[in-house]
């Protein structure tokens, strides 16, 4: 049995159309109520994870192959174990702020994120020294009430920055929905996963090829 760690919410809503689109029965899943652990028939069982500890469960050996954010792994520096890009999730990671800020003046500044690796190498890759302070909650706020002079995070449509009077002054690295493999299942169990992976990946063809053609 091939055991799938999978993102809860958006993440896991996203998956469970494309694993019925490979003949999957997502039944169980959809109607999980509070379940964390879904037997999806004899050959797969899905555990529903944070996106964080997508890679510590596969790291440990516990599951097989993960379905995760690119902004866990590249947080994480860990981007390795991907096999597959799902084409699903598709955002972006921004710096944003007041219409007032001004990116290139001279002072140390202060960037509030969820992400401080990814906004560590950003900055640095400009050759600029800022001070991060890591936020779990609405990174929006932190610009409004004096906490930091920009924020990095992910938007999809803007909507949440519109809303909150904040101005988009860079667009950083892409973000989409991968699956992840762990390399010890990957030897021990090839012929279970790369049929999956095929299913996957034909499927996510197909789907690419209608929005093209829409």
């Amino acid at each position: 049995m091939l055991k799938i760690a999978l993102t809860k919410g958006r993440v896991e809503e996203q998956a469970i159309p494309l694993l019925e689109a490979c003949g999957i029965d997502c039944e169980p899943l959809r109607n999980k109520k509070r379940k964390l652990v879904i037997p999806l028939g004899d050959d797969l069982e899905v555990i529903l994870v944070k996106g964080g500890d997508v890679l510590t469960y596969l790291n440990n050996g516990v599951v097989d192959l993960g379905i995760v954010g690119s902004d866990v792994l590249d947080e994480q520096q860990n981007v390795g174990y991907e096999l597959l890009d799902l084409k699903t999730g598709v955002c972006r990671f921004i710096l944003a702020s007041l219409a007032e800020y001004n990116p290139d003046e001279g002072r140390r500044q202060t960037i509030g994120t969820k992400y401080p690796n990814i906004t560590k190498e950003y900055f640095a890759k400009q050759g600029k020294d800022v001070e991060i302070i890591k936020i779990e909650g609405s990174v929006e706020l932190a610009p409004l009430i004096g906490l930091a002079d920009a924020i990095v995070d992910i938007t999809e449509t803007g909507t949440t920055l519109r809303e909150n009077n904040l101005k988009i002054f860079d667009w950083l690295r892409p973000i989409s929905t991968r699956l992840v493999v762990n390399p010890l299942a990957l030897k021990q169990k090839r012929n279970e996963i790369f049929p999956l992976v095929n299913k996957m990946k034909a499927t996510i063809e197909e789907r690419e090829a209608a929005k093209k053609e829409a």
